[in-house]
């Protein structure tokens, strides 16, 4: 079915193109001076920027659908499943995942992004 809100997301360095849909990115993970894009096949791509850079690239799209919790995570919110502030764990989920993700945050980080979501309700 076609998207509407169908956004590319294209990332040039010297040696190589990565052209991808938004709506595939589950989520960016910082390790160091990289970031790893993680699709919904379950797939990292290790890329040569810092967590900074996806950012400020999101922060570009027409619909910015990410949003930062803490130091080293960038996620996209349509696949937020579950926040859980006490076990500091947020489970990352939807129809195209096979299984789901699970990333440590802080209470901190975790405690925004609830409140975050919250506030937002539910744009179809």
């Amino acid at each position: 079915k076609g998207n509407i809100n169908m956004e590319w997301l294209k990332i040039s360095t010297s040696t190589e193109l990565v052209r991808v849909q938004t709506e595939d990115i589950v989520f960016v993970q910082a390790d160091g001076n990289y970031s790893d894009l993680y699709l919904f096949n379950g797939k990292p791509h290790k890329m040569t920027f810092k967590l900074h850079f996806f950012d400020e690239v999101f922060q570009k799209l027409k619909t910015n659908v990410f949003v930062r919790v803490g130091k080293s995570l960038i996620v996209n919110k349509n696949y937020i499943y579950v926040i859980n502030i006490t076990s500091q764990e947020l489970l990352l989920s939807g129809s195209r995942l096979r299984g789901y993700f699970k990333l440590k945050a802080s209470k901190e980080a975790l405690k925004d992004l609830k409140a975050l979501i919250e506030q937002e309700g539910d744009k179809a």
